[in-house]
């Protein structure tokens, strides 16, 4: 099957090598192409079903088509349709419309989500450009708002790299290539549709998908598509921030992450998410900064590949570490702080400026907080402590944060070493399986931390003296 595909698309695009014709797509009929209805949610078949049964087209477009193309189980089954959000949500009561820049429509099946878009049109018109309600642009280009509806051939042609061009129709069983988008699966290349800077001033998260897809389906960005990267990648200062923690999560939460940081810093997109860091990273102020992340995120696509829970915190806990201690350091260079004023003091600096690139929601700064917190618990081990930390609720995040710090910070330092990091892990490690008894001795063989008990700061009342005069 793959094969003839192959040979079929080998024959069109040899038709179609310069330009797409977006009128006259390729076709591929039932025995050309490998998609099938057994590989599509059963949610999303009834969407289909019941727009065509409505009286309108609907096809199953994207991502969803090009995965089974490639042989991949989709996780996104996306429809287009020439239905308006309106006329979706006359035919389904579990239709909810979303979205001001784009209008679409969510079909809610429980859990499953299955994301309903009409055919976009262009923005050609006077009339349309004029009217602010469907379409609106930046002066940089930037596409503000976009609810021009068009047909089949204008939404391929809206759609942004070419194996996204890709409809596949539940009721003729054939999928429809208007960009040669089969083509380029099989050659494993990213390209956009249409000139590339004008592509990513409409739209800059653009470049952060051609990246995504790059390492997601290991493929190569075609050199038309990547030429205008670097130079427009101060464009990505106009994306909000709470868009760019939905970007994070998409490059750095899918298994993903270290090839994705690589190729952001060959960009020069990095710094659009964590600019202290990237400024450190230039500089090279923190030796040990640049292996950290690096060691970071390929414990993330480890765990991520192995279908282990993992949480964003973590990993942001991990970027911002280094400008977190710069911070106290500074502090503590030109303030009286005690230690913990330093800290919080630093932590507030520190989340106020990431704030501006990346909205971290507070579930994870809290969580943020108690890992860098538990790097100063688990040092202090005399008496009850030790019994305090390991009941805490984030202990496990922060003794494995404590492991990765071992592994980076001192790798020349023998284990046994008192006040290596890699003592302290080991300690740790062994005080979790062992009993009771042996944890009393372990504690009992710690020397007792200066950071005793505080004393208070009230003054103390001096006793009264009886006076030996009878005076009182």
């Amino acid at each position: 099957m793959i094969n003839l595909c192959k040979k079929v698309l080998g024959k069109a695009r040899k038709k179609n090598s310069k330009q797409p014709s977006f009128e006259q797509p390729i076709i591929l009929s039932r025995d050309q192409h490998p998609v099938s209805r057994k590989h599509i949610s059963h949610n999303a078949l009834k969407v289909l079903y019941r727009l065509n049964k409505g009286g309108y087209d609907a096809y199953l477009v994207g991502g969803g088509v090009r995965d089974i193309i490639l042989g991949f189980e989709p996780k996104d089954f996306d429809i287009a349709t020439n239905a308006t959000p309106e006329q979706i949500k006359e035919l389904f009561r579990n239709c909810r419309l979303i979205g001001r820049r784009f209008r679409l429509a969510h079909i809610v099946f429980g859990r499953e989500i299955i994301e309903v878009a009409t055919f976009r049109g262009h923005h050609d018109s006077d009339e349309e450009k004029s009217c602010q309600k469907t379409s609106k642009q930046n002066e940089d280009g930037m596409l503000l708002r976009d609810n021009i509806y068009g047909s089949i051939e204008e939404d391929a042609e809206r759609r942004d790299f070419t194996i996204n061009a890709l409809y596949y129709s539940a009721k003729d069983f054939k999928v429809y290539d208007f960009a040669n988008g089969v083509a380029d699966v099989y050659a494993k290349q990213i390209r956009l549709i249409g000139d590339p800077e004008t592509r990513y001033r409409e739209d800059p998260v653009r470049m952060l998908r051609a990246i995504r897809f790059a390492t997601k389906l290991d493929m190569e960005i075609h050199p038309d598509t990547k030429a205008p990267i670097k130079t427009l990648a101060p464009l990505m200062a106009n994306i909000p921030p709470a868009r760019l923690f939905e970007e994070f999560l998409k490059l750095f939460m899918s298994g993903k992450a270290l090839a994705n940081f690589e190729l952001l810093r060959d960009y020069s997109l990095f710094q659009y998410f964590f600019p202290a860091v990237d400024q450190q990273l230039n500089q090279k102020s923190q030796v040990y900064l640049a292996d950290f992340i690096s060691l970071a995120m390929k414990n993330t696509d480890h765990r991520v590949n192995n279908d282990q829970r993992v949480t964003p915190a973590f990993l942001f806990a991990a970027m911002l570490w280094y400008p977190m201690q710069e911070q106290i350091q500074r502090l503590n260079r030109e303030t009286q702080l005690t230690p913990q004023d330093a800290f919080f003091g630093a932590l507030s600096e520190v989340m106020s400026e990431q704030q501006r690139s990346i909205a971290i929601p507070k579930r994870f700064q809290a969580v943020m907080k108690d890992i860098w917190i538990l790097q100063e618990k688990l040092v202090r081990r005399d008496g009850k402590r030790a019994f305090k930390a390991l009941e805490h609720p984030k202990f496990r995040a922060g003794y494995d944060f404590l492991l990765l710090r071992a592994e980076i910070e001192q790798p020349n330092i023998s284990q046994s070493e008192p006040g290596s990091l890699q003592e302290l892990a080991k300690w740790w490690g062994d005080f979790q399986e062992a009993n009771a008894e042996t944890q009393q001795v372990m504690i009992k063989s710690i020397v007792p931390s200066k950071n005793g008990p505080r004393r208070s700061t009230r003054k103390r009342k001096k006793p009264r003296v009886k006076s030996t005069s009878g005076e009182a």
